[in-house]
């Protein structure tokens, strides 16, 4: 089968489509048929050898798929080969074919199209499982998402929402910042031009924001934690700017707050019961309408390294999908 392999560490230019092995699912595996996958940071990351885990080399990136089951490992009984599922995979998206836990994937609603299953898990679940389960947010709050027009960020609008919050959308140009609020965001921040403390400052009235939603970190950390209101809570998601910062401890004792990391990856696999739970309210809310994946751009699998280059350029709006 094809699949991209990085076999040095790099830039997504050291990337290469090669010829391998059929991969064969182990013990409470399944094997999907890869229809498409999402692109996600992480895998931006990986290649460069700057994600919190790293394979040895070669390895396929690629977290998440939606695919068709096309063989079951030892002891698995669901779901039935021909199923369409959304598999969590770590590593092996950007192939042809893919192994997954069993226990990590989801059968995928009839009406729902592969580009959009592939683009809905990850970016909506760390969402999900940042704001309702690490911050509890509570209809009436304030949230404040940075990088607001990526995937996790516009999932992080959409869901603040339909939380019953206040939602303002930072994000870097115009252009991310329309997509934000055509995904109800209440109130806009360009921090490229516009001063990120001062305006959160205007836009609450001088009381800050609850929650903050952070998956850019660099300078822009520091700016939104000191924006945050008495007993808010800093959702450390990722690092999209490519600095981990420093949170001043000083600024958490000031103002009563917390900062709770998140990692959604870690949350599926020790907990799957509550995972699927969470995934099942997810599908509601998108059946519902509630929920709007927006894909921006679909590649072919030669063209894995050209959509990592947009996502580490921050040129992507909403998620951007492989189709093998």
């Amino acid at each position: 089968m094809k699949a991209i392999q990085c076999q040095e560490w790099g830039g997504p230019d050291k990337l290469r489509l090669v010829e391998v092995p059929l991969p064969e699912p182990k013990a409470g595996e399944v094997r999907l048929r890869v229809n498409a996958a999402g692109v996600n940071f992480p895998d931006a990351l990986i290649i460069q050898k700057k994600y919190q885990q790293q394979p040895p080399l070669p390895f396929t990136p690629g977290t998440e798929v939606a695919g068709t089951v096309d063989a079951l490992g030892e002891g698995v009984t669901q779901p039935a080969r021909g199923q369409r599922v959304i598999g969590f995979v770590g590593l092996g998206a950007f192939a042809e074919y893919a192994c997954a836990p069993a226990a990590l994937v989801t059968p995928i609603p009839d009406a729902l199209s592969d580009d959009i299953a592939a683009a809905f898990t990850l970016t909506y679940a760390t969402s999900h499982h940042a704001l309702f389960d690490r911050a509890q947010l509570k209809p009436g709050e304030t949230l404040l998402v940075l990088g607001a027009g990526g995937g996790v960020g516009l999932a992080a609008v959409e869901l603040g929402k339909v939380a019953g919050a206040r939602v303002i959308a930072a994000a870097s140009t115009d252009e991310k910042l329309a997509a934000a609020r055509d995904h109800g965001a209440d109130a806009l921040i360009n921090y490229s031009n516009l001063d990120l403390r001062e305006t959160v400052k205007t836009l609450t009235h001088g009381a800050g924001c609850d929650v903050v939603y952070d998956p850019v970190g660099g300078a822009y950390t520091e700016l939104a934690l000191r924006s945050i209101a008495w007993r808010g809570r800093f959702l450390v998601i990722g690092f999209a700017n490519g600095e981990i910062p420093k949170i001043p401890a000083n600024l958490l004792l000031l103002k009563g707050a917390s900062a709770v990391g998140v990692f959604w990856g870690d949350f599926a696999r020790r907990e799957p019961a509550a995972n699927r739970k969470m995934l099942a309210e997810l599908f509601g809310w998108l059946a519902q309408g509630k929920l709007k994946p927006h894909v921006s751009h679909t590649y072919r699998l030669a063209e894995t390294p050209l959509a990592l280059d947009a996502l580490l350029h921050r040129r992507a709006v909403g998620k951007l999908v492989i189709r093998p």
